[in-house]
């Protein structure tokens, strides 16, 4: 139960943690079909929970929130399903805030050094490459679109 009011954790990861306590593996599945029952474990919740948070908190794309899901060994059906709340646009509009917000750190750079830590940035944040490529021109060309004086 301690682990559980941590963190959302999912089935897999309960069973893990209690087999490690040296526990009996038919206690193990009777306490973890029992948690399921009385909604305590919920794969499926889990996953929409988590797609949302990180997806508006951290700014993930659906790269690497599916790859974190599948590590927790989230079942592919409630993966695809949480990362329905994703729309196309939701995800364009959050990677487009997050390279402008990150162009500005990188006005010390020039064009190409700061394209290619833009485009390195938003990859690791799982965005695809489409998106990348859309919200780097447009946070470079807001950037170039001032005129400067040295």
């Amino acid at each position: 139960m301690h682990a559980l009011t941590r963190r959302g954790m999912s089935r897999w990861e309960l069973q893990k943690t209690l087999l490690s306590r040296e526990l009996d593996p038919d206690v193990v599945e009777a306490e973890l079909e029992r948690l399921e029952r009385v909604g305590l474990l919920d794969d499926a919740a889990l996953a929409e929970t988590f797609v949302r948070t990180q997806h508006e908190r951290k700014g993930l794309g659906r790269g690497a929130i599916t790859a974190e899901l599948r590590r927790r060994h989230v079942d592919q059906k409630h993966i695809e399903a949480a990362l329905e709340q994703i729309d196309d646009d939701g995800e364009q509009t959050r990677a487009n805030e997050l390279a402008l917000k990150r162009a500005g750190q990188l006005s010390s750079y020039d064009f190409e050094t700061a394209k290619r830590r833009l485009y390195g940035f938003l990859a690791r944040k799982g965005y695809s490459s489409g998106v990348v490529r859309v919200a780097v021109d447009s946070a470079l060309s807001a950037r170039s679109s001032g005129v400067r004086f040295r």
